[in-house]
């Protein structure tokens, strides 16, 4: 049971990626491939009925970990504490900028909630990217499964840790530019003239910038946790997750120079979807890697849950995941087309 909630787990925080990833690219993006009023109205009009159910996959996969794995989350949660709260101060503002920037007519309004916008938007993937670094280099497990951390030491990478370092600041980095050049995909497809025409070549730069730095990453991931090196030679489903990766970033760009940007964007989520799914089959079963040594991590195996409760929420999972699943298409189906932006003061 525990290995099923991990694959579960696994699945949502790589749905939110997915799918919150394509909006938070798009936000990040949106003060360069939109140089207007109403070409901003536009990017809003494209992730307008996206992004509020995007970010409730987050929710979910908290949930998820709260019911399957409650003493990794709690440690993770009160040793990433500023960390956390950061990211909820993102997703607020991202919220209210959105909501608030057309509230007032005013062009230094506007101007102001758009940079609040991109800067949010922007922080967002640095902050999971650091916390998904933090992950895979290992935190300062004490025997009873709690940890702190500064916020940097001195930038080694090796005890004592802090929250930031070289490696963790790479993941970062590599993280907005992965979501920036999926929010350029995305943006091509919902759009039309010169914003489709700038996302595009911002996506394709984008997605370049990435073709150079995951080797680098994963290269630098290796030098941090020899063990996801084992992992990822011994484990055929990490293979293909790669592979899913790989063929969805080829996808990519095949698809741009054809001028197919349903497609371009489809490769962008396998890519996306590949990369995080890869990540987890390699790290699994750790949920928690300490720096002090396996036997203080935190696994799926001495982490989780009650078993029963396990298979109770897995029946309810079995409901729900369908019906959310079921949403996002109806959604999909009912907003396809390029995107039109709403009148000044209907919408956003």
């Amino acid at each position: 049971m525990p290995e099923v909630w991990y694959a579960i787990v696994a699945l949502l925080l790589t749905a939110y990626v997915v799918l919150d990833g394509f909006d938070l690219g798009a936000g990040v993006l949106h003060l360069f491939v939109a140089r207007r009023e109403a070409e901003r109205r536009e990017v809003l009009a494209a992730i307008g009925p996206f992004w509020d159910g995007n970010e409730v996959w987050l929710l979910v996969s908290g949930a998820s970990l709260l019911v399957a794995f409650p003493r990794a989350l709690s440690a993770g949660v009160s040793g990433f504490y500023l960390a956390i709260f950061l990211v909820v101060w993102c997703l607020i503002l991202r919220g209210i900028s959105i909501e608030f920037r057309s509230h007032v007519t005013d062009r230094l309004w506007r101007g102001s909630w758009d940079c609040v916008f991109a800067a949010a938007s922007a922080l967002l993937p640095v902050f999971l990217g650091v916390a998904l670094g933090n992950l895979l280099r290992g935190v300062p497990l004490s025997p009873d499964g709690w940890f702190t951390l500064t916020l940097f030491t001195d930038f080694s990478a090796h005890e004592p840790v802090g929250i930031l370092d070289w490696y963790t600041a790479l993941v970062g980095l590599f993280a907005l530019v992965v979501l920036a050049g999926h929010g350029g995909m995305f943006l091509a497809w919902k759009t039309a003239g010169d914003v489709r025409a700038r996302s595009r070549a911002a996506g394709r730069r984008l997605l370049l910038g990435v073709t150079l730095l995951w080797p680098v990453v994963t290269l630098a991931t290796l030098r941090v946790n020899p063990q996801f090196f084992d992992a990822l030679l011994s484990r055929p489903v990490a293979w293909l997750l790669g592979a899913v990766a790989l063929v969805g970033l080829a996808i990519t760009f095949t698809s741009l120079s054809r001028g197919e940007d349903l497609a371009a964007f489809c490769g962008s989520c396998a890519f996306v979807a590949g990369l995080s799914g890869a990540t987890a089959a390699c790290a699994f079963p750790v949920l928690l890697r300490a720096t002090g040594g396996d036997a203080l991590s935190l696994t799926a195996g001495n982490a989780g849950g009650d078993p029963a409760g396990l298979r109770t929420a897995l029946v309810w999972f079995s409901i729900g995941m369908p019906l959310a699943v079921l949403y996002f298409v109806t959604v999909l189906r009912i907003h396809r087309g390029k995107a039109v932006p709403a009148r000044d003061g209907e919408g956003y």
